[in-house]
């Protein structure tokens, strides 16, 4: 469904964020429901951001975060196209500013996590539109997910040795090739969705616990 990333970063964000609670102060921002997508912007349904715009806004909302006070800002990022531009953000106010700044992909900080729960098998990790986000939104808005959901045949694992590669590969036309989706999300289940879900919040608590007492 269109607003997968926003759901998804909202829900366990601030599921990780209750959980971490009981030994940190913590609170949660809301969600941006907007990104740097011009990737997505063939399917319809897209509003994006310019990688430049994107990198301004979060900046500058960090900024405003730190002139409020806080010292301690962990940015939880939920979609791919997002995922260098948050932490160079990161990386930039606190040259210039007295704070700490975190910044992290969800299924990054999740990785070890989501391997030992097996998300991994049969599917992309995370992949895009296919079975780990498919089942991540049975587990929380199943209502707006579609019944018939296409499908593709022999999707390997995901290399579980890391989330990064050793060098980044763009190919233009590759998510026209794709159809949008990575895998077969019609192979995306809610039991498997509950399972990824509570490995990411789990491993995001831990991660905020670790960033304020670090």
């Amino acid at each position: 469904p269109t607003g997968t990333d926003y759901f998804t970063v909202e829900a366990i964000s601030r599921e990780a964020a209750a959980r971490a609670s009981a030994d940190i102060p913590v609170i949660v921002t809301p969600a941006l429901p907007f990104g740097s997508s011009d990737h997505h912007l063939m399917y319809g349904g897209t509003l994006s951001l310019s990688t430049e715009t994107y990198y301004r806004v979060l900046k500058e909302l960090v900024d405003s975060l730190v002139t409020d006070g806080f010292t301690r800002i962990f940015i939880v990022n939920g979609h791919g196209g997002n995922h260098e531009v948050i932490q160079l953000a990161a990386r930039d106010v606190a040259l210039h500013r007295d704070a700490r700044v975190a910044a992290g992909s969800y299924w990054q900080i999740a990785w070890d996590a989501l391997i030992d729960a097996g998300a991994h098998k049969q599917r992309w990790l995370p992949g895009h539109a296919g079975d780990f986000e498919t089942s991540i939104m049975l587990s929380l808005r199943p209502d707006i997910v579609p019944a018939d959901r296409p499908h593709r045949d022999d999707v390997a694992d995901t290399n579980p040795r890391a989330f990064q590669q050793p060098f980044r590969h763009e190919r233009h036309g590759f998510w026209k090739d794709i159809n949008g989706f990575t895998d077969s999300p019609d192979r995306a289940t809610k039991e498997k969705g509950d399972r990824d879900r509570e490995a990411v919040v789990s491993a995001l608590a831990q991660a905020f616990v670790a960033f304020y007492r670090g």
